[in-house]
C-alpha cells in the first residue's frame, strides 16, 4: 500500500527547471519521480555512506591512473637514461673533417626519428605495450 501524496507548490529557478526537464525527459521519468528520487537521496540517512563509497571507487580508480602515469615516466626516464649512456660509451669523437657531413647525416637521421615518432604515437605500436607493466612495488621498493 502506497502512502498518502500531499502536494507541494515550489519555486524553482528558470534554469534549474530546465535542467529538471531535460534530465527526466532523458531518463523517460516524470519530474515527479526526478524530483523523489532526488528529495530521498539526500534525505536518506545513508547517503554521506554511499557518497563516501562512490568518492573511495573513484579515488582507487585516480590512484591506478597515477600508478600507470608513474610508471610510463619511470620507463621513458629509463629508457633515456639507457640510450645516452649507450650513445656516450660508444660513440667516439669525429675528426674535424667529418663534422658538416656527420651534421648533416645527424639531421636526416634526426628528421626520419621523428616521423617515425609521430607514426608510432598515432598508431602504435606503443613501447608500453612491449614492455611488462606491474605497478606493484617490489619487495625491495617496499
Amino acid at each position: 500500500m502506497t502512502s498518502p501524496r500531499i502536494k507541494y507548490t515550489i519555486r524553482l529557478p528558470a534554469d534549474l527547471t530546465r535542467r529538471l526537464a531535460d534530465h527526466a525527459r532523458a531518463r523517460r521519468a516524470s519530474q515527479t519521480a526526478v524530483v523523489e528520487a532526488a528529495l530521498e537521496s539526500f534525505l536518506s540517512p545513508d547517503g554521506a555512506e554511499r557518497l563516501e563509497a562512490a568518492l573511495a571507487r573513484r579515488l582507487d580508480h585516480l590512484s591506478r591512473q597515477l600508478d600507470r602515469a608513474a610508471w610510463n615516466l619511470d620507463l621513458s626516464n629509463e629508457t633515456l637514461a639507457l640510450f645516452i649512456r649507450f650513445w656516450l660509451t660508444n660513440t667516439a669523437p669525429l675528426p674535424d673533417t667529418a663534422m658538416k657531413a656527420t651534421q648533416a647525416m645527424g639531421k636526416e637521421r634526426w628528421e626520419r626519428f621523428i616521423t617515425s615518432l609521430t607514426k608510432r604515437m598515432e598508431v602504435g605500436p606503443r613501447l608500453r605495450r612491449e614492455v611488462g607493466f606491474d605497478v606493484q612495488p617490489s619487495a625491495s621498493e617496499g
